[in-house]
């Protein structure tokens, strides 16, 4: 009850002045927050359409179903006709991280291809990302692959630049901090290159996610929005994912801020549910992949922890359940979002 009543307080008091603001915050869709509806293209248009989602952000190709220029055409144009703004993406570009797709070509020809489609399906952008957790104990680090990807990314520069293009690398599940993506996209290029904003995976990289924003602002051009829970516990900390508004990173006021610092850049939501997630930063052997992090970002870290409890894991579901409930946790999120921007 004192959440709910703490949700609605800040919708009545934030969702106004937002929606009074020059520039209208624009609320889009991830597609991997319906991953497993296993649709097609044209019904997740269709789907986002009836629930009024400004932008459709295809993340990954297999959401997009083919990078044939004939599929793509009637992609672009079927979202064109419902009053879609389209992103396209692709997976890691980084040939040295664990989460790299070899068999799929080489990064600058997986990059190409995306690019083309993106091209013709009218995105402005592509978001891509390096890796993942994994890829900061691997050798060298996480500074060593951001070195790989920056190469990848000036080997494509010119044929963006000639598409027209932008592309937007994530902070993703745990690889970089938002300073060390920033050192990547300064590498890159800023002119080409910029970031992928997620609101989630700050917390995967012992990071308080309002310092991501506050670092990454400049830079974005597109973003992930999702709410997150954690606590202290005596392994380290602990991080759930959660609907909208059902986490205690003061989500709004992060809405709030994107909208302040980056005005009409699209917020998608990444809508994912999980148990927690455990960092055992009390151990020392956690911090081999860490210890370049910054200890007073690590104290905000634990001081945003500090404010949890633990959680009950969630009653899981049957199988055949499990689509439905996901449908469930995103349009609950989209009304949460909505309510709290006025929009």
């Amino acid at each position: 009850m004192v959440h709910m009543l703490r949700r609605e307080f800040l919708a009545t008091t934030v969702a106004a002045p937002l929606a009074a603001s020059a520039v209208s915050p624009k609320l889009g869709a991830d597609l991997f927050s319906l991953r497993t509806q296993g649709w097609t293209a044209f019904e997740h248009l269709d789907y986002c359409a009836k629930l009024g989602i400004r932008t459709v952000h295809f993340s990954e190709i297999r959401f997009l179903g083919s990078l044939e220029d004939e599929h793509v055409k009637k992609v672009g144009e079927h979202a064109k006709r419902l009053g879609i703004e389209l992103e396209i993406g692709m997976r890691s570009i980084c040939p040295t991280s664990t989460a790299f797709d070899a068999k799929a070509g080489t990064a600058e020809d997986q990059i190409t291809s995306v690019m083309r489609a993106a091209q013709i399906a009218g995105s402005k952008l592509v978001r891509a990302f390096l890796g993942t957790m994994a890829d900061r104990k691997t050798p060298g680090g996480i500074e060593a692959r951001i070195v790989d990807a920056v190469k990848v990314l000036q080997n494509v520069r010119s044929r963006a630049q000639d598409m027209g293009l932008r592309i937007a690398i994530e902070n993703h599940a745990g690889d970089m901090q938002a300073r060390e993506l920033k050192t990547l996209i300064e590498g890159a290029g800023r002119d080409v290159v910029g970031a992928c904003f997620d609101s989630g995976n700050p917390c995967w990289v012992l990071e308080d996610p309002h310092l991501t924003l506050e670092t990454l602002a400049p830079d974005v051009l597109t973003a992930h929005i999702r709410d997150s829970y954690l606590w202290n516990d005596d392994a380290g900390t602990e991080v759930c994912w959660t609907r909208m508004g059902e986490g205690n990173v003061d989500i709004g006021k992060l809405l709030k801020r994107f909208v302040e610092l980056c005005p009409g850049k699209t917020m998608s939501l990444e809508v994912i549910v999980t148990g927690a997630r455990s960092f055992a930063w009390r151990k020392p052997e956690f911090w081999d992949g860490y210890r370049n992090v910054p200890a007073a970002d690590f104290a905000r870290f634990l001081n945003l922890a500090a404010q949890g409890k633990p959680l009950a894991p969630r009653a899981p579901v049957a199988k055949e359940q499990a689509a439905a409930r996901e449908r469930e946790d995103f349009e609950a999120s989209v009304r949460w979002t909505r309510a709290f921007l006025g929009v």
